[in-house]
């Protein structure tokens, strides 16, 4: 009992206090509301950078699929039946039009050969003995030592040894070509593949299977697929002079990635439309000197398909998408002012968007600061420069 009275003190001084504290925080907070007069501190200016947007002709491209094919394909074929003697040719060399590539056994076209040309020899004997038969014939005509039927007869027999003949020269004529066939020369100059058939092998003149195949590849053709939606775009836009023709040159890209460093040249387009594909095969010859592409390569194409005359180059971070997937820019009126506008983007070239409705020479388009700036609000704008 002796002990509650000092508990009971110290709780009455501590009391003031804490009611002393609890009616200074409001008078404090009001007094901080008066001084600052109510009103909330300014935001400071938006600051952005623009370009200003220039005409220009921009070429459009498309890029392409396409596969390596030669510009000239032979298949070796034997024209005779034989054994094959020798092959004279290494696999994957380059060979010449004409030079020998197999040697087929050429003993029994000899020997056709040989035994035509004496037939030759007989004929021309039996020919000359025809000949001097109604020769002689003729001349006794008018004494009538003999008759006209005999005269007749001996003129025929003439004209049928001089038949024989030619015959047979036609048959040596074939005799040496089959000769000649023995000996298989290359059809075209390029490079030879493997060889199906080796010394020894029976080969056909009728044969399915080619002995090898020769391939040119300098230069070689690109066949290029294009949808028959883009070609049909591209001559409506030719057709209306929104697009200027541009130059049939066309640039190649390796599997790899890597750019092949020889343009080519578009020659020709297909005049049909593949149904099961709906593409048009285009077809373009490149240079190939150093043999880099092989026949069946996969290759891309950027080919052109046309030039906008008068096209807007926006760079690519002053144009965005907005809720409903439009292309919108931000431009500055005179006043520094934010306006938005739909744009029309039809390619991108390089950092560089082809504008060709809703943007025009002039035109401030702001590429910094574009998260920041409103449409409606002023603010702070500053030229810069793209690219350096």
């Amino acid at each position: 009992m002796g002990m509650a009275a000092p508990a009971q003190k110290t709780h009455a001084r501590i009391m003031p206090h804490f009611r002393a504290r609890t009616i200074l925080l409001p008078l404090l907070l009001a007094f901080t509301a008066a001084c600052s007069g109510g009103q909330q501190p300014q935001q400071p200016t938006v600051e952005v950078g623009f370009v200003t947007l220039q005409a220009t002709q921009a070429a459009l491209t498309t890029e392409l699929t396409g596969r390596v094919t030669s510009a000239m394909a032979a298949e070796v074929r034997p024209q005779v039946d034989g054994i094959v003697r020798q092959r004279l040719f290494t696999e994957g060399s380059y060979v010449r039009q004409g030079q020998p590539l197999y040697l087929i056994d050429q003993r029994s076209y000899r020997a056709s050969r040989d035994q035509i040309a004496a037939q030759i020899e007989s004929a021309r004997a039996t020919l000359a003995a025809a000949e001097a038969k109604a020769k002689r014939y003729q001349s006794l005509s008018d004494n009538q030592a003999v008759s006209k039927q005999d005269i007749d007869d001996a003129q025929a027999s003439a004209r049928q040894a001089r038949a024989q003949l030619r015959e047979a020269q036609a048959n040596l004529r074939a005799a040496d070509l089959n000769l000649e066939f023995t000996r298989v020369l290359a059809p075209i100059s390029g490079r030879i593949g493997r060889s199906s058939v080796t010394a020894g092998a029976l080969v056909t003149a009728n044969q399915t299977t080619a002995l090898a195949t020769i391939r040119q590849l300098d230069p070689v053709y690109v066949d290029i697929t294009q949808s028959s939606a883009q070609m049909l775009a591209l001559r409506r836009s030719l057709a209306e002079g929104t697009v200027l023709p541009a130059s049939a040159t066309v640039h190649l890209k390796l599997e790899d990635g890597t750019d092949y460093p020889q343009p080519g040249t578009i020659e020709f387009s297909e005049y049909s439309v593949e149904e099961e594909s709906g593409t048009v095969v285009l077809r373009a010859r490149v240079p190939n000197p150093d043999g880099l592409l092989l026949p069946g390569m996969f290759v891309r194409i950027e080919t052109p398909q046309g030039v906008v005359p008068n096209a807007v180059l926006a760079p690519q971070q002053g144009i965005t998408r907005d809720a409903k997937g439009n292309a919108v820019a931000l431009i500055l009126d005179k006043d520094n002012k934010v306006v938005q506008r739909i744009v029309t983007t039809v390619k991108a070239v390089g950092n560089m968007w082809v504008v060709t409705d809703g943007l025009k020479p002039g035109d401030r388009l702001i590429v910094e600061g574009t998260e920041k700036a409103a449409p409606g609000a002023t603010v702070k704008a500053t030229a810069v420069k793209i690219g350096g």
